[in-house]
């Protein structure tokens, strides 16, 4: 049985070119010559550079199930694949039922054709039945006396008969709306919504054209993020399958192919740039910025104890400051001052959720992160600390000479003082007894609680603004 795609639901040869891009970015330059020397040469040079983890990667278990029910009948299985035979031997001994293993050696790349030709040889026309998955393996069913079809398209069984019996037919798990709603996020572009903040802080009427540039603006954020979101899915597929719930993610698990999210992120990219153009200010700039620091989050950043924190709560206030870019507005040293020392809060929340997790299931470091379980106390007393910075930044904000220009009652807005103490002490007690979600921004909305504490917050500036 074929290996890519059939025994597993992904390709080791795109998972490599992952991690050469994000752990040697400089072999990116060598690729064409490697290339040059045939597939063959180029799969064993790239699988020399990286270190693939056998056990991690997203298998077939039905198709395991029922090759390990063809062992129990006494039948000889064999791994023959067209990646390079160091992770097809790998895997092999990692599942430990195969027989044999055939695979792709720095001279022949197995596929096709050649995969056809090296099972007749060893095994003889019509004395084999193979497992494979696509159009490639037509050649070797050609060949072949009976075809398992695995994860084809809705077309290659009845191709697959032309030429032999199909025995067996495990069909491909279909990508719905839904797969690619969680592969764009969509439920995070709700924190871009802190793009219209800065028009809101400063009482400013949105107009049509005002409006107007605003919805662009989130439309453009939301992609920008997007496509960082789908880049740092693919370049933490490893993590992510450490990961209790994030083993679930579309490429992690396999669902969406990698190649597919390969093409997704840089034309999201591009179609969000676009956007920008269209909105005024210096909105496209800082853009530019948010995706650079985003970048340099996903690439090295965010596996830096506290450092990881700090750009998390920079990029949550970027999108203030976008939106302030975005539609003219003077920003406020208050707002930004708040909302930095609430975003870090957060994130040290976020952290504080993954170590929890770690904890209770006895691991002593957080996989691709900078942070020991042994770190937990500290980080809690950071975060807590962050958030009564906030409040103390809220309370002093008060007593400034915009309130009382900005508010009629100004001494109705203390009552926002209580609400948010009871919100952000609600948020840690939530993340000391480990029931927090990893994302605190989507644990709020969805929490009842939080919405009612929000919707008083706001009441008590919209009394004191009209009252």
């Amino acid at each position: 049985m074929d290996l890519d795609g059939t025994l597993i639901h992904s390709d080791t040869l795109h998972e490599a070119l992952l991690k050469v891009v994000r752990n040697k970015p400089y072999l990116l330059a060598l690729i064409p010559f490697w290339l040059l020397q045939g597939k063959a040469k180029f799969k064993k040079k790239i699988f020399s550079y990286v270190d693939i983890n056998v056990a991690l990667l997203p298998y077939n278990l039905c198709l395991i199930n029922w090759l390990k029910s063809q062992k129990e009948l006494g039948r000889k299985l064999v791994l023959c694949t067209a990646t390079d035979e160091s992770i097809a031997s790998a895997v092999a001994t990692h599942l430990g039922f195969f027989d044999a293993t055939i695979a792709s050696n720095g001279g022949i790349n197995l596929a096709g054709g050649s995969k056809a030709c090296a099972l007749t040889k060893a095994y003889g026309e019509n004395g084999f039945d193979y497992v494979g998955n696509s159009s490639a393996d037509l050649a070797v069913w050609k060949k072949s006396r009976r075809a398992i079809v695995v994860n084809g398209s809705s077309d290659l069984p009845r191709k697959a008969g032309l030429l032999t019996e199909v025995q067996h037919v495990f069909p491909k798990e279909k990508n719905t709306v839904r797969t690619w709603i969680k592969v764009f996020r969509l439920h995070q572009w709700i924190k871009n919504i802190l793009i219209f903040v800065p028009v809101l802080a400063a009482h400013e009427v949105i107009s049509a054209e005002i409006g107007t540039q605003l919805l662009l603006a989130f439309l453009s954020f939301s992609l920008c993020a997007s496509s960082v979101y789908i880049a740092n899915d693919l370049l933490d597929l490893e993590s992510d399958r450490k990961h209790p719930r994030k083993k679930f993610r579309p490429f992690a698990s396999g669902v969406a192919p990698i190649w597919k999210g390969i093409v997704l992120a840089p034309t999201t990219l591009l179609v969000s740039l676009l956007i920008a153009s269209y909105v005024g200010g210096n909105f496209l700039q800082w853009l530019i910025v948010y995706f650079g620091l985003t970048c340099a989050y996903s690439w090295g950043l965010k596996r830096l104890a506290l450092i990881d924190c700090l750009l998390l709560a920079i990029l949550y206030t970027l999108r203030i400051v976008a939106g302030a870019a975005a539609a003219s507005v003077q920003l406020s040293f208050w707002l930004l001052a708040f909302s930095v020392f609430l975003f870090l809060s957060l994130a040290f929340i976020k952290r504080c959720a993954e170590l929890k997790i770690h904890l209770n299931t006895s691991v002593e470091k957080s996989d691709g992160r900078g942070y020991y379980t042994s770190d937990l106390s500290l980080v809690q007393q950071l975060g807590v600390a962050s958030g009564y910075a906030a409040i103390l930044v809220l309370a002093l904000y008060l007593n400034s000479d915009n309130v009382a220009r900005l508010y009629r009652t100004p001494e109705i807005i203390w009552g926002a003082i209580p609400l948010m103490i009871l919100w952000v002490s609600r948020m840690w007690l939530k993340v000391d007894r480990g029931l927090m979600n990893d994302d605190p921004i989507v644990f709020a909305i969805k929490d009842k609680a939080s919405v009612l504490i929000g919707m008083f917050f706001l009441a008590t500036f919209a009394l004191a603004r009209i009252w």
